[in-house]
C-alpha cells in the first residue's frame, strides 16, 4: 500500500534529493504534491498550515540549515514563531528534516560520482560536507575547474554574471540526482542526510 507524501522545499534542487531518497528507501513512497514558492522563508510562513494539513496527509519539510547554529535551534525557532500566534502541537505525520548547511553537502557526500559528474579529481571533493561553511560556493569552485566545459558553462557563474550560478545550475545538478547520485553512499558521508534517510526508512504512514 502506497505511503503518499507532500513535500515543502526551498528549491527545485532539494524537490529532486527528496524524491531520489524516498524512491532508494525500502518504503513505497508516492509524492502527491510538491510546494516550493520562495525559499526558506515561504516554509517558515507556511509551518502552521503544513502542520495542520498533516492531519490527512503526511509532509516532509526539507530545509537549509544555513547559519544556524545547529538543527534542533532551527526548529524550536521556527516553532516558537509559529505556535505564539496559533497555539498548536507538533503532529506526528510531519517529518522536518534539515541539510547542513546545504543540500549541496548531500551532494558532495557522494565523493566518487559528483567527482565524475563534475569532471574533477576525487580528492578535490571535501571527506566531511557537512562541515563546509558554504557547500554551494565549494560545488560552483569546482564546476569552474572541471575538464568539461558544459560543466563550466552551465553550473558556474560567468564571471561578468550578476548571478550566483550558471545557466542550467538547476536543471543540472537535478539531472546528476536523478540518475547518479547515490544517497546510501552519500549518507556515510553526511550526518544529517542519514538522518533524513533513516527518517524516511522508519516512517511507516499516517498517524492519526
Amino acid at each position: 500500500m502506497k505511503i503518499h507524501l507532500n513535500l515543502a522545499v526551498e528549491d527545485e534542487l532539494s524537490e529532486h534529493v527528496i524524491r531520489r531518497l524516498a524512491r532508494d528507501t525500502d518504503r513505497p513512497f508516492q509524492i502527491v504534491s510538491v510546494y516550493r514558492k520562495g525559499g526558506a522563508g515561504y516554509l517558515k510562513q507556511r509551518l502552521l498550515a503544513f502542520n495542520r494539513a498533516c492531519r490527512i496527509t503526511p509532509y516532509l519539510i526539507l530545509t537549509d540549515l544555513d547559519r544556524c547554529v545547529c538543527a534542533p535551534e532551527l526548529i524550536e525557532d521556527w516553532f516558537r514563531c509559529s505556535m505564539n500566534k496559533y497555539p498548536s502541537k507538533r503532529h506526528a505525520n510531519l517529518l522536518f528534516c534539515i541539510a547542513e548547511r546545504e543540500v549541496e553537502s548531500w551532494l558532495l557526500a557522494d565523493r566518487d560520482s559528483c567527482a565524475r559528474f563534475l569532471g574533477v579529481a576525487m580528492d578535490l571533493i571535501p571527506s566531511q560536507p557537512d562541515q563546509i561553511a558554504d557547500p554551494k560556493r565549494e560545488l560552483l569552485q569546482l564546476a569552474a575547474r572541471s575538464r568539461y566545459r558544459q560543466v563550466r558553462e552551465e553550473i558556474a557563474p560567468r564571471r561578468s554574471s550578476i548571478l550566483r550560478t550558471g545557466p542550467g545550475y538547476n536543471e543540472r545538478l537535478s539531472f546528476f540526482v536523478s540518475k547518479s547520485w547515490r544517497p546510501r553512499v552519500a549518507a556515510y558521508y553526511s550526518p544529517s542526510l542519514l538522518r533524513t534517510f533513516e527518517r524516511l526508512q522508519k516512517f511507516c504512514g499516517p498517524s492519526h
